[in-house]
């Protein structure tokens, strides 16, 4: 069977920008979902429960399971095996870069890890609406920082009016290519979008939690508390196997707004012992293959998740890719397209 790896999240923007508030909300809102923070940062670091001033190399339990450390770029790795440790028990890796870093090379060295226990969680770029003009001026390599973000958040909405917030968005999508594009006031973004919320043990999924009860639903105390961006959820269940090829097609071209894929694929005869777990984020893709375990039923069952897509679109693109009967029965080298983004064993930066 695979084992569960952690997704690991570069979270990039220039100073101000807000990236620390919205860490701040990932771990307020983190519940019973163990985070780990590495900030590669010097100086002042404003997380909350924390203070380390240039202690490099430091490690602070922030008390809700989840844990920071401050880091140089150079020791990412040293410090990815400690996270990873199962003792650690996280469940998702946040990196907070410094605000003047290149974010492509924290990024290179995540792909580049040959850490097996984590698994790229995408980059997210954070820019302030109410700066962005002066920031690129100031900073004209934010042109070059968008393209490769798979997720921009465009902070401080309410900060300009409708029209600029309109026209920052535009310009933003244009420079950031496929990326998704939200739209947020204090970095408040639902941490679905970014990795699979767990439920503490004892609560039911969908319950109050204690949290809830304490200090009030996402924060509905704080005045400043807005409504998480949105973002949709799409799922599928397929009792047909689906085609290879056809698949392929539609992660390939994979529509605007289409921001992680995650579940099981049944290929059928192209593989009859295996299932494949698949993990997409952005343009990042992987498939996993496992035996399937047995006694189970051999179903896909698929959860998209995005903003502004069209769910029953997206429910119709994957219905054409289910296998219609023997006549189509995928061919030897169906498998191929896939099995590029099956990983090795020491795998390849992508």
């Amino acid at each position: 069977m695979t084992t569960q790896q952690i997704p690991v999240v570069v979270l990039a923007g220039f100073l101000g920008a807000g990236k620390t508030t919205l860490l701040n909300n990932l771990l307020r809102g983190a519940r019973g979902t163990r985070i780990g923070v590495m900030v590669n940062d010097f100086g002042d670091i404003g997380i909350d429960a924390m203070s380390v001033a240039g202690q490099v190399g430091s490690t602070v339990s922030l008390g809700n399971g989840c844990l920071c450390c401050a880091v140089d770029a150079s020791e990412l790795d040293e410090y990815l095996e400690v996270l990873t440790r199962p003792e650690s028990r996280l469940d998702v890796i946040v990196i907070e870069a410094s605000g003047l870093a290149e974010p492509q090379e924290l990024v290179r060295m995540v792909l580049a890890s040959e850490n097996g226990r984590i698994v790229y969680g995408g980059l997210v770029q954070v820019v302030d609406a109410a700066e962005f003009s002066a920031t690129r001026q100031r900073h004209p390599e934010t042109d070059r920082h968008l393209p490769i973000a798979d997720l921009v958040v465009v902070n401080k909405a309410d900060r300009v009016s409708e029209a600029e917030l309109l026209a920052v968005h535009e310009t933003v999508g244009a420079l950031a290519g496929k990326a998704v594009v939200v739209e947020a006031t204090y970095g408040r973004i639902d941490p679905e979008l970014l990795f699979d919320r767990v439920v503490p043990e004892g609560e039911i999924e969908g319950q109050m939690s204690i949290e809830d009860i304490l200090y009030g639903e996402d924060g509905e105390d704080d005045p400043r508390a807005h409504v998480h961006t949105s973002y949709e959820t799409v799922s599928l269940t397929a009792a047909r196997p689906l085609h290879p090829r056809r698949l392929m097609a539609f992660l390939d071209a994979r529509p605007e707004g289409l921001y992680r894929i995650k579940g099981f694929v049944d290929f059928g005869v192209a593989d009859p012992d295996n299932r494949y777990t698949v993990h997409a984020v952005g343009r990042f893709l992987r498939f996993y293959p496992e035996r399937w375990p047995e006694g189970e039923e051999r179903l896909t069952q698929l959860v998209l998740i995005g903003s502004g897509v069209d769910a029953a679109g997206l429910r119709k693109e994957l219905a054409a890719c289910e296998q219609s009967g023997p006549q189509d029965t995928p061919d030897d080298h169906s498998m191929w397209g896939v099995l590029r983004y099956v990983p090795q064993t020491e795998e390849e930066p992508a």
